[in-house]
This record gives structure tokens, C-alpha cells and sequence, in this order.
């Protein structure tokens, strides 16, 4: 099998060793085996990067505008083909992969437009004769380091910004989905990408992400991943005084009131916490219930559970593909464990299952009977796990809903315009949802959380900017 290299100042590398991608769905499937960087291939990356930062930083942005085009049309022109390895090597559902795959091409489009959206400011001084004009710079040469749950989309909304403002890019993506990294680097490079100005390092993130974070000579580091990593991340970055940005996962909650619509709340609820395996920051794995609507929604729950499919990930009909890998499989089933001698009721699923191809599948698991102590109520799970949580009434539940070191995605599934609007207004939380599920957001607006959750500027949209670019205040003599 071809070995698939890494990509360094023009060209594809070779690096030390390499390591197979498995499909979760069918163990037996190798997808291909991809090249692991080294210290040598990281420290070549930076340099690379470093050396082509002056021209692309103040080079035409029109040639720049239309790069990111390119790269844009050219992932919805391969939305299928790519859709397909996605699914293959994460474990989310064709369609789900497919709508992934769309919105990383929309972002690259997106930013192309951005490029030449970048307004400053002209402002008198006080101090007469004077002009102040205040400007947004790039950074320099920008370090992202991405998770495996969102294998094309988020690089997209990384590596889009970070070119379109003018940085550079050494990328490391995880471990577990080097072929969708591989695939997006191959039509970067395609559309016509300077050498040096994008680089891919697939490695370990002991060997190339903590690397990469150390180097003196990269100024940024956008991270997202676990809050523990985050952690490392941020005191080894700011020792140096590098730039970071973070985003470190969730614990969201779901409040469901007595006037809720009971559809809608069942529907909310089930995509929210199951869909894409339940392996996404914003699944909502609290769902907290006011007490005359608990019961109806716990029985209606429990039945829409009972319909979906479990199975393989390019199988039509399947609702939910395998977990990513047998480590994350054994974590699920831990914290199920976990929650059963806590004294949570497990109502439903929660059991490994075999299907026609050797996989990691698991039946959606939902608790009851819970209480906001409980560990599967504090820690992020990350699968398809989600807890019910008995609220009083509607100031319990808001109560409920913040009582957690997370702040990333909050829900509500409500009638009330007075409920609706407080909650936007006192849920502690990044992102607030009204009668729709806590994942899924929009391309073009701000990402990101409070509290333990993120770190730092906010992902996606003309809010991007405040990461990828530094602000130059200048004075000139009239």
C-alpha cells in the first residue's frame, strides 16, 4: 500500500515511519497507512513557513482571495468522494459526513471573501496635526493542532482564516483521521498554495503537537481537543508569550419545560445527544426536565431510541455508525459502568453490539433518575451517553443547566417567549440554542464557549479575525 506522505516547503515527505487508518466500522478495512513527521520534519515545517511569510503576508490579496476559492469549490466539487473517506475513517454516517465535507468547502469560500473584507480605523489625535490609523497585521506562522471528531471541517475553519489574513500554516491533525487532513492538504496544494505557506506534519501529538507548541518560532497556536491537553497547551504557550486559542469541549445541557412541545423536544434531544455517535463538544448529554414533563418525555424518549440504527457508516439507513476507535469504546462503556453504581436507572442501550462487519458499536445508553453530582453529569463523556435530570421548575432547571465547569452549548425547548428570553440572557454558555439541538452552528458566525470550555478568541466568522491577526496603531503628521 502506497504510504501517504506529509507535506513540507513545496513538497511530500517522507517521515519516520508510518501507521495504519482503520475503519471503526469494519476492522478489517485499511484505508491506507500515512507517513509520521518527526522532530527533523517539524522543525523543516516551521522553517518553511517562516521563510514564505513575507511574501504571502504582503502579497496580492486577490491572488489570495481566489487561492481560498479554488480551494473551496474544489472540496464541494469532491463532496461524495470525500464525504465517503470521512465516513470511512470517523464513523459518521455518509450523510452526516457529506453535510461536513460541504461546510468545509462553504468556509474556504467564505474567507475568500474575508480576504478582502479586512477594514482598519482613521481616527483624529488629540494632540492636533495628527492622524491615527489602526490596522490588523498577520501573526506569523500559525500552529493548529485538531481533534478527530470533525476530521475536514474544523481544520477548514482553521487553516481558512489563518491564510486568508495572511499567516502561514504548520498542521498537525490527530492521530486517528489522517486521511481526510491528507485529502484537504492534496487540494490546497492543488490550488495553488505557495510553498511554505501550508504545511501538514501528521504525528503524535507527544512527538509533533508538543513540538509545535514549544517551537520559539511559531507565534500562534489554535488548539482543539480535550480540556486536559488545553491545559498543557496554554501553560507551555504563554510561558513563551505565544498567542493562544482554545477550545476544550463541553458538559451541555438541554432544558425541556412543561409547555414544551413534546416532538420537538424528543427530536431536539435525540440529535443533540446521539447523532454523530454522540462524539461532538455541543452534544447534549444533560438533558434536564421539569417535573410535569419528565415522565412524558422519558417514555417518549426511550421510544424514538428504540428506532434508530445502529450500523455501519456507509450503510444506508444507519443513523448511527460505530464509535471512533476501542479506546474511546472502552471510555463510553467505563462511564457507563460508572453511572449504573452511582445509582443512575440505565433505561436504555448502553451495550456493545455486532454487526455484520467487526466494528465498535454501541447502542445509544440514556440514564435516569440522576442528579447533578454524579461524575457522568460532570465529566465529558464523549459518546452516545446522554443523563435526565429532574428540575423543579424553570429557575431550577436554569440553575441546573450552570452548574458546571463548561460553557460551550446551552438548549432550550420552550413555548414561553419570557422562558426563551431569559435563558438566552442568563445561561452560562458560548452559544445558546431556542428549540433547536445544542450541536449544529453555522459557518459564518462566532464559535466558541465560556467557563472551562474555551480559551482565548473565537472560532469561525469575522470574529476570526481577532485571533489570526494583530492590531498596529500608527500616527502620522498631517
Amino acid at each position: 500500500m502506497t504510504l501517504k506522505k506529509n507535506f513540507i516547503a513545496g513538497e511530500w515527505i517522507d517521515g519516520q515511519g508510518g501507521i495504519a487508518n482503520i475503519n471503526p466500522s469494519d476492522t478489517s478495512d485499511l484505508i491506507a497507512e500515512y507517513a509520521q513527521a518527526g522532530p527533523a520534519q517539524l522543525e523543516d515545517a516551521v522553517q518553511a513557513a517562516r521563510q514564505a511569510f513575507p511574501a504571502w503576508s504582503t502579497g496580492s490579496i486577490q491572488a489570495r482571495s481566489e487561492i481560498l476559492d479554488r480551494i473551496g469549490q474544489a472540496i464541494l466539487d469532491r463532496r461524495a468522494e470525500l464525504g465517503a473517506l470521512l465516513a470511512r475513517e470517523e464513523g459518521k454516517t455518509l450523510p452526516e459526513a457529506i453535510g461536513e465535507v460541504a461546510r468545509a468547502g462553504q468556509i474556504f469560500k467564505y474567507f475568500a471573501g474575508e480576504v478582502l473584507q479586512l477594514r482598519g480605523e482613521l481616527q483624529p489625535s488629540v494632540r492636533p496635526g495628527l492622524d491615527v490609523s489602526v490596522t490588523r497585521e498577520p501573526l506569523g506562522v500559525i500552529g493548529l493542532i485538531t481533534p478527530w471528531n470533525f476530521p475536514i471541517a474544523i481544520p477548514a475553519w482553521k487553516i481558512a482564516p489563518a491564510l486568508a489574513y495572511g499567516n502561514c500554516v504548520v498542521f498537525k491533525p490527530a492521530e486517528l483521521v489522517p486521511g481526510s487532513a491528507h485529502a484537504l492538504a492534496e487540494i490546497i496544494v492543488e490550488a495553488g498554495v505557495p510553498a511554505g505557506v501550508f504545511n501538514l506534519v501528521m504525528g503524535p501529538g507527544r512527538v509533533v503537537g508538543d513540538a509545535l507548541v514549544n517551537h520559539p518560532q511559531v507565534d500562534a497556536i489554535s488548539f482543539t481537543g480535550s480540556q486536559n491537553t488545553g491545559r498543557n497547551i496554554a501553560a507551555a504557550a504563554t510561558a513563551r508569550m505565544a498567542k493562544i486559542q482554545l477550545e476544550m469541549g463541553g458538559k451541555n445541557p438541554l432544558v425541556v419545560l412543561d409547555d414544551a412541545d413534546l416532538n420537538t423536544a424528543v427530536e431536539c434531544a435525540v440529535n443533540g445527544a446521539f447523532f454523530s455517535t454522540g462524539q461532538r463538544c455541543t452534544a447534549s448529554s444533560r438533558l434536564i426536565v421539569t417535573a410535569g414533563m419528565h415522565d412524558r418525555f422519558v417514555e417518549a424518549v426511550s421510544e424514538r431510541m428504540k428506532q434508530l440504527v445502529v450500523d455501519h457508516a456507509l450503510k444506508d439507513g444507519t443513523h448511527i455508525g460505530p464509535v471512533v476507535d476501542e479506546r474511546q469504546l472502552n471510555q463510553d462503556l467505563d462511564y457507563i459502568r460508572i453511572g449504573s453504581e452511582e445509582g443512575a436507572h440505565l433505561l436504555c442501550g448502553g451495550e456493545r453490539i455486532e454487526r455484520e462487519t467487526p466494528g465498535f458499536f454501541l447502542t445509544p445508553a440514556l440514564f435516569t433518575e440522576t442528579h447533578s453530582e454524579m461524575r457522568i453529569n460532570r465529566e465529558e463523556i464523549f459518546g452516545p451517553v446522554a443523563s435526565v435530570i429532574r428540575a423543579d421548575d424553570y429557575d431550577h432547571a436554569l440553575a441546573l443547566a450552570n452548574d458546571t465547569v463548561f460553557g460551550l452549548s446551552a438548549g432550550i425547548v420552550t413555548q414561553s417567549l419570557k422562558h426563551a428570553t431569559h435563558f438566552k440572557r442568563f445561561s452560562q454558555a458560548g452559544m445558546v440554542m431556542v428549540n433547536v439541538p445544542t450541536a449544529g452552528v453555522d459557518y459564518h458566525v462566532p464559535f466558541g464557549g465560556r467557563k472551562g470550555s474555551s480559551y482565548g478568541a473565537r472560532e469561525q466568522g469575522s470574529y476570526a479575525r481577532e485571533f489570526y491577526t494583530t492590531v498596529k496603531t500608527a500616527y502620522t503628521l498631517a
